[in-house]
């Protein structure tokens, strides 16, 4: 059995490993032009190409792998996903949501470019990542690729990460319970998880105890995430996150943090991880990098 440091530097070197395939994959499928309308690709290249970790990404992988399934199925998934994550991204940032300056350390791409661009730039990602997982290349089952489709727009439409956005702006100008916190980010944050857990699942022709498992085991990790971030909203440097600090209190949001304190939030946090390890048990040893991602979650500083 591995030791936590030796999990950990596997954990890392998997995921340093993910984010090479998965941005080798962005770059093949994202559009360059030398029309007209150039600006929108690039504006598009810039807020997918620009770094991150590709959590979401990752979680497609290891799931997939699960399941056997072939790895450019599995790639061409992950880099629809991350298409989705970027657009919002993309928009969260915008000035009439949280007019933010930075992102993974870089201008948002509303600054970079302006804020026209960056809601053409993050429509675009979006209606591109459905062109990806409708394409006969990423599976060869018309049905697989229907419920990749159909799962991933309840996942980021009004009943999902949608909704949890307009959430968000109402947090602004009224208080919310944990309760109403945690609906909010299980919407905003954790339906995109769940898809990337899920993924693996439709892609290997899973049955619904596996899919259940695993889409268990992203909400809670999906808050688990959330927490966290609250509390390096607080407490990090911007230097380690690549973005603006404190930005939730400035808007006046409320938060995990907010709502419970930090000390609270953190012993939160732990007991989501753990929850979240507990739903992996259907599938013995060979999800222990998923596990590993949940511990990641609990100790990232950026």
């Amino acid at each position: 059995m591995p030791s936590p440091r030796e999990a950990k530097e596997h954990l890392q070197n998997a995921m340093e490993e993910a984010v090479a395939s998965v941005n080798r994959a962005l770059d093949r499928l994202m559009p360059q032009t030398e029309l007209a309308e150039a600006r929108l690709f690039e504006a598009m290249r810039y807020g997918v190409l620009n770094g991150g970790k590709r959590l979401r990404p990752f979680l497609v992988m290891e799931s997939a792998n699960l399941f056997n399934v072939d790895p450019v199925y599995a790639r061409r998934v992950a880099a629809a996903v991350e298409m989705v994550h970027s657009y919002s991204l993309i928009h969260d940032d915008l000035p009439s949501m949280d007019n933010a300056a930075l992102r993974r350390g870089k201008p948002t791409t509303h600054k970079a470019f302006d804020d026209a661009t960056a809601v053409l730039a993050g429509d675009a990602l979006l209606t591109l990542a459905f062109e990806v997982l409708g394409d006969q290349e990423t599976h060869g089952d018309p049905r697989v690729r229907i419920d990749l489709v159909c799962t991933l727009a309840k996942a980021a439409g009004p009943h999902g990460m949608l909704g949890g956005q307009m959430l968000d702006l109402i947090g602004e100008k009224q208080e919310f319970d944990v309760g109403t916190i945690s609906r909010l980010q299980r919407m905003k944050t954790g339906m995109l998880i769940a898809f990337a857990c899920e993924a693996g699942a439709i892609l290997g022709k899973s049955g619904e105890p596996q899919r259940k498992a695993l889409r268990n085991y992203a909400y809670d990790l999906g808050l688990a995430f959330q927490v966290t971030d609250d509390i390096l909203d607080v407490e990090a440097d911007p230097q380690d996150t690549g973005k603006d600090s404190g930005a939730d209190a400035k808007a006046g949001k409320s938060t995990f943090v907010s709502t419970l304190g930090k000390d609270n939030a953190r012993m939160r946090a732990n007991m989501l991880v753990e929850q979240a390890k507990s739903h992996l048990s259907i599938f013995g040893e060979r999800a222990d990098m998923l596990r590993d991602v949940a511990d990641y979650v609990l100790q990232r500083r950026a």
